[in-house]
């Protein structure tokens, strides 16, 4: 295993404008073949320059006119009201540009947590990540659980050390980081080829401050490929002094980065177009094309294990849908990654949907009309082949994470896994017009982002959106809002549950005369508590024919009617046993509802002599969190009341190691934890929770939630 990365620097002698005339066109070529097509997701800390970074890679490889400018009606950053109004990437957006004969699909993810989301699509369409890091700026635990994310699925990466035109800029100690943070554990080396970029001096020298020497960098990139080449006369052609074949090598390299067992690191500088000819080298020679990357599994709609597929074009068509979103002009569009088969613009399509459930998203077989199919350029094409990208309209029922196949032979994929919605954000409609749009906006909403939860609480009526934070949060009220759906935000209630304090006699009395038939119900009951969890028991002791047997029931009917909808504030009462004691009846007068009434009275009488307890949720607590941030975590866990039952060392391998804290929490500590967590972690924690029981609330703490 390798201790160090790689830097990767090598570029033809001849000029900029040459190197790009030969290599880079305009011209996007949505049929090329499986292998040459590079699908790659740029990955990073937000702020890193990523979307920058794709802008000046598409103008240099003359996509665009120059960085920013419109590509067929769109632009890379298209100034989105979202992402303006938030200064940062939300969506997962992608572009496409050819140099050297091949098609590079560039796959802009947000580096935000609160939008893991749209980065797990985007590592879902891609084949390959280039993982950007700035030079000015530490390597800080969100960059290492983003590394995690990539290095969990398993996807090749090559690293970018981007804005060296920064005044802080330090790219040796941003090398030196990257071994510390990703080499001791990763297998990575980071070293330079000698030749110039371009007579780039300025590039060179940095290097070289960088790797001490030309020559000692060159070696140790060479050691590093032969360490992974499966090639063994090339340790013995090195140890002898002979010149090794470039191609050979180049070819061990793109090897060894397809199976993760080295990631080459190159730097650049966006802003002054530093290194982008070797960065779009790398990607075409160095990272792997879909035809060397494993795929998802296909099953059949019931279940079943579906054929095994390849990513050829003659194969059976297997599409996923990894983004969706509306369009004023053409409606709803998709990102599509063709995994297997061709994708044609007149064949009739299938779309399947599978998983997700318990987000609230559908499972559901529909055929569809043939689609418009569109590069990401937004240009009209007639075909897509496996491996490749490209826009799908005219799909009336897709939704992000939908399989397209063809309707002679419905397959699907199960969806990538999505990141728990922890942040609830209640809601209501601002007049009554938009409580009618309401539910339409939300459906849209569930349709494009598949990781909002929507829910309404059973036990506190309230309309609950689930997200993954504070921003997320903002961005999807902003996309109800642009929508035309106003929306009024509430304090999240949890639901409270009250139980009696003890035991307690009760006595309902409902009698009435006012001309022809009264009412007349009598009863007697005693309410004593049990424990939690043990909901509500009806038991009948009258003796002697106190009460006719036929209106026992209704007793029953009334007690658990009236504890149901509880006697503070809607709360309902709980755990706790009812005993019909005694009661009395009138031969005429006597009926059904009037025992309902004295059951409920008796009920309130009682609680009246034993008083109520609240009980509030308790929730069981999970939260990973590195050991640096462990201390800060466990005293703003007791802060919140919280009780800590037992911490696991796990993930040793890291190069932080990290602790999975078990605690259980009242409910209404959690509402905001998830900005919290991000806030104390430095945006590297994560929790899960789940409903244990409810417990008694403290008096003060029992007070304010009533009121709230």
């Amino acid at each position: 295993m390798v201790s160090k990365p790689t830097v990767v620097t090598k570029a033809p002698a001849s000029g900029k404008a040459a190197h790009r005339a030969q290599h880079g066109r305009a011209v996007i070529d949505p049929a090329a073949t499986p292998d040459e097509v590079r699908n790659v997701a740029l990955i990073g800390h937000s702020g890193v320059g990523k979307t920058t970074l794709v802008e000046h890679l598409l103008a240099y490889a003359s996509a665009i006119n120059r960085p920013g400018s419109v590509v067929e009606g769109t632009t890379v950053s298209d100034g989105d009201p979202v992402e303006v109004s938030q200064q940062r990437s939300v969506y997962l957006s992608a572009c496409t540009l050819t140099w050297k004969g091949t098609v590079v699909n560039l796959l802009d993810t947000p580096g935000f947590g609160d939008f893991v989301g749209e980065l797990r699509a985007g590592l879902r369409a891609a084949d390959a990540a280039l993982f950007v890091v700035s030079a000015a700026d530490p390597i800080d635990e969100t960059t290492l659980a983003l590394w995690e994310e990539c290095a969990a699925l398993e996807i090749p990466r090559a690293v970018v050390v981007n804005r060296l035109d920064m005044p802080r800029a330090d790219l040796a100690g941003t090398i030196a980081a990257l071994r510390d943070a990703f080499g001791a554990s990763s297998g990575n080396a980071v070293v330079q080829l000698a030749e110039p970029v371009d007579g780039n001096v300025a590039l060179t020298g940095l290097l070289e401050d960088a790797e001490g020497s030309s020559a000692a960098a060159r070696g140790a990139l060479i050691e590093a490929i032969i360490a992974e080449s499966e090639d063994e006369t090339l340790l013995e052609n090195y140890l002898a002094g002979a010149e090794l074949d470039h191609t050979v090598l180049l070819a061990d390299l793109h090897t060894a980065v397809g199976r993760g067992s080295l990631h080459p690191v190159l730097p650049a500088s966006a802003g002054t177009d530093l290194g982008l000819a070797e960065l779009l080298d790398l990607i075409v020679d160095g990272l792997p094309s879909p035809v060397e990357r494993p795929l998802p599994r296909v099953w059949t709609p019931v279940g079943g294990p579906g054929p095994e597929i390849a990513c050829d074009p003659t194969g059976p068509l297997v599409a996923e849908v990894v983004r969706t979103w509306a369009d004023p002009y053409v409606g709803r569009v998709s990102l599509v990654r063709i995994f297997s088969g061709t994708l044609n613009s007149d064949t009739p399509l299938h779309v399947t949907g599978r998983g997700w459930q318990e987000w609230g998203h559908r499972d559901h077989d529909a055929d569809e009309k043939s689609a418009s199919l569109l590069s990401t350029c937004q240009t009209p094409i007639d075909s897509v082949v496996a491996g490749n990208l490209c826009l799908v309209t005219r799909l009336a029922g897709a939704e992000t994470g939908d399989t397209l196949c063809e309707q002679a032979q419905a397959l699907v994929v199960l969806p990538w896994e999505l990141p728990s919605p922890l942040l609830p954000i209640a809601v209501t409609a601002a007049t009554r017009n938009d409580e009618n749009h309401l539910a339409e906006a939300l459906s849209r909403l569930a349709v494009a982002d598949p990781t909002v939860h929507v829910e309404r609480n059973a036990a506190t009526g309230q309309l609950v959106l689930w997200c993954l934070g504070e921003a997320h949060a903002d961005v999807v009220l902003s996309q109800l809002r642009s929508g035309g759906t106003e929306v009024n935000v509430e304090p999240v209630r949890v639901a409270l549950q009250a139980t009696f304090s003890g035991s307690a006699d009760g006595h309902g009395r409902h009698v009435k005369q006012s001309g022809g038939h009264g009412q007349y119900a009598v009863c007697s009951i005693t309410v004593e508590p049990l424990p939690r969890g043990s909901d509500v028991e009806f038991v009948d002791r009258v003796v002697g024919g106190a009460i006719p047997r036929q209106f026992i029931p209704s007793v029953e009917k009334g007690v658990r009617h009236q504890l149901a909808h509880g006697l503070i504030d809607g709360v309902p009462i709980v755990d706790v046993r009812v005993t019909l004691t005694d009661g009395k009846a009138h031969s005429v007068d006597s009926s059904d509802a009037a025992f309902q009434v004295a059951g409920a009275l008796a009920v309130k009488d009682a609680a009246a002599t034993a008083g109520l307890q609240v009980l509030e949720p308790i929730e069981e607590v999970d939260i990973l969190v590195s050991d640096n941030h462990i201390g800060a975590v466990l005293s703003d866990l007791s802060g919140r009341r919280g009780k800590v039952t037992g911490t696991d060392q796990v993930q040793a391998d890291r190069p932080v190691p990290h602790s999975l804290i078990h605690a259980e929490v009242p409910a209404i500590e959690l509402v905001r934890y998830a900005p919290v967590l991000r806030s104390l972690t430095g945006g590297a924690g994560s929790f899960t929770r789940s409903y244990l029981r409810h417990d008694p609330a403290p008096a003060s703490v029992a007070d304010a939630l009533l009121a709230s």
